[in-house]
């Protein structure tokens, strides 16, 4: 694995770190700026709509620069984003310092993804998504809380200050020590791009990956008060739960980056389908500690998890170029908004476990996604015989 993979992850730490602030920091935030709570919640939305539109946007306009130097362009303006942020007077040019910083990191990770693929053969391409992506596992494991402990005793700007000098840190290592492949994207000109964009399997992918992170997300936006209204467990070891959360989807994350190369779609049915009943057996049993704690683990062994193997069928289907990573994790991100949106209007008319219910009924309908999938890889080979294509198609099985 070359060592740039681990640099990679460095960035995507930092932007997931930067991403996640807010929600740690919200009582503070608010009384600094003079706003109330749910208008400080307005700046996650306002960070995850300038990634979900912004940021493939972004990543366009860099398609005809290096990939090293399109990183570096992301990285000065999502360094901007943070600084503006932790000098913002008023909660105007906080707003505007959280939409440069989310379309900065949806640019990020689009780019970031296609020069990982660049940079690692075909065949150990999902272990290098996984360690790049174990950067977003260490973003809620441990940037999470050292964000929120940074804020409560120095203050909320000091937390985005230090997210400053992480993501400095992450370029100066980008710029010394990541390799510049000689040319700019490969991928095509815009118009191939956009054709690429509309192959019918690729939008399938891109729904499956929505659907995977939509079920994860509408029970872990609620397991705070679930684990202290359901499961009587008390409001301050909720932080130690959620790190253990952390710790197993670090884990879980690493298994799947072994075998997303080889079982792409058997990874991504599989882990639906645990999901599904981790999902089922945590809304049955949440009032049982232990039984609660059990499947929770279990849902951060089989969620967001799945990034690794989610990000190799897109690549494979489509190609490995920014503009399609870019506008996956666009879906990615409108996953969370169904996730945590739909799980909040459901916990609003049938209670706290509504929204775990919801996530049952996502993971479901993410396995009934991949049956096309799974048609045609018994198709291709068949049709094309010893091809590239029918050779994909085997091997992401």
């Amino acid at each position: 694995m070359p060592p740039a993979v681990y640099l990679l992850a460095v960035g995507v730490f930092a932007m997931v770190t930067s991403e996640f602030a807010v929600a740690g920091l919200m009582p503070q935030m608010a009384d600094g700026l003079s706003v109330s709570i749910s208008e400080i919640g307005y700046l996650i939305t306002a960070y995850s709509a300038a990634m979900a539109l912004g940021g493939p946007l972004l990543t366009a306009l860099l398609m005809k620069v290096r990939p090293k130097a399109g990183l570096m362009v992301v990285f000065a303006v999502f360094l901007a984003g943070n600084v503006a942020a932790s000098l913002a007077p008023g909660y105007g040019t906080m707003v505007a310092a959280r939409i440069v910083t989310g379309v900065a990191a949806q640019a990020f990770f689009g780019i970031a993804l296609a020069l990982c693929a660049r940079l690692t053969r075909p065949e150990v391409r999902g272990r290098a998504v996984a360690v790049t992506m174990n950067g977003l596992m260490l973003g809620t494991l441990l940037g999470l809380p050292l964000s929120t402990l940074v804020g409560e005793h120095l203050g909320w700007r000091a937390a985005f200050w230090a997210i400053s000098g992480v993501t400095a840190l992450a370029a100066l290592c980008t710029a010394a020590f990541v390799p510049s492949p000689g040319r700019a994207d490969e991928g095509g000109d815009m118009r191939e791009e956009l054709g690429v964009l509309r192959r019918p399997r690729l939008l399938l992918a891109f729904a499956t990956s929505t659907l995977i992170i939509g079920a994860t997300f509408s029970a872990f936006s609620f397991l705070s008060p679930i684990l202290t209204g359901v499961s009587g467990f008390s409001s301050g070891s909720v932080p130690l739960l959620l790190i253990a959360y952390g710790a197993a989807t670090v884990v879980g994350n690493t298994v799947v980056g072994r075998l997303a190369d080889r079982y792409t779609v058997s990874v991504l049915g599989w882990g639906l389908a645990l999901n599904a009943l981790f999902l089922a057996g945590f809304a049955l049993l949440a009032d049982v500690p232990v039984a609660a704690l059990v499947f929770m683990m279990g849902i951060g062994l089989v969620g967001v998890t799945m990034n690794p193997a989610m990000i190799t069928r897109v690549q494979r289907i489509g190609n490995a170029g920014p503009l399609v990573n870019s506008v996956h994790a666009s879906f990615i991100t409108l996953g969370v908004v169904i996730g945590s949106a739909g799980g909040g209007a459901a916990l609003e008319r049938f209670g706290l476990l509504a929204p775990v219910w919801l996530g049952v009924g996502l993971a479901l309908l993410g396995l009934v996604s991949l049956v096309p999938e799974r048609r045609h890889q018994a198709e291709v080979p068949v049709a094309s015989g010893t091809s590239a294509e029918a050779t994909a198609a085997m091997s992401a099985r």
